[in-house]
């Protein structure tokens, strides 16, 4: 006896709760974009210009650590202050181009880092970085260095039950058959006991448990 499953579908870009419109950001804000939020309504333009820049170039390949303590020297920026700002610009970079254009319109943008908090004029300078004219380079320059490993394409499942009889006794074994399929084309097929499926649902909920908690240290590091 049977019975067959299948997963959904993976969905590749995460959406707002309540508009369904595409968010760049994620489902859940990154603990480093939120602390940029909150350092920059006292950052003048200028400064935020010259980070902005050093991101940028840091994306390109180019090395930019003397320049970085450069900065902070210059703008008297003490180094864990300027370490936070550098983090957050480059993952809420990272997090933009990661989408296609047509898939993160430039109101769209707009509007998300506005909510956040961010400074109108320093909105306009980080969407021209997302919309600008270095956009194809970053993209071409990210396909081309980014490491990348197949992500699941297709997954189907069944339970199966085999009767196993005895002289002795007469018992009925439960199995999980799986069978994955890759984007890179590969497939793999595998059965797993009961016993050691109900250990592997154990060890994934208790490392999304130690994900969470960590999450929530590193929010309460970055408030204190």
């Amino acid at each position: 006896m049977s019975a067959l499953g299948a997963a959904a579908p993976y969905l590749h870009h995460p959406a707002d709760s309540h508009s369904g419109r595409v968010s760049f950001l994620g489902a859940q804000l990154l603990p480093e974009v939120a602390a940029l939020a909150q350092l920059l309504g006292d950052l003048d333009r200028s400064t935020f210009r010259k980070l902005l820049k050093l991101v940028v170039a840091g994306l390109l390949g180019e090395d930019c650590r003397e320049a970085l303590r450069s900065l902070g020297v210059s703008a008297n920026l003490p180094e864990e202050r300027l370490g936070v700002l550098l983090a957050g610009t480059h993952t809420l970079l990272q997090q933009a181009l990661r989408l296609p254009p047509a898939s993160l319109k430039p109101d769209a943008f707009k509007n998300q880092l506005e909510e956040l908090g961010i400074p109108q004029d320093l909105v306009g300078d980080l969407a021209s970085v997302t919309f600008g004219n270095q956009r194809p380079l970053l993209d071409s320059l990210a396909q081309k260095h980014g490491s990348w490993l197949p992500h699941v394409y297709d997954f189907r499942w069944r339970v199966d039950v085999a009767i196993s009889t005895s002289a002795q006794t007469r018992s009925l074994q439960p199995s999980v058959l799986m069978q994955l399929k890759l984007s890179d084309g590969s497939a793999y097929r595998f059965e797993v006991p009961m016993a050691k499926f109900q250990e592997l649902r154990y060890n994934v909920a208790l490392v999304l448990k130690e994900m969470a908690e960590l999450k929530k240290k590193c929010e309460r590091k970055l408030q204190d």
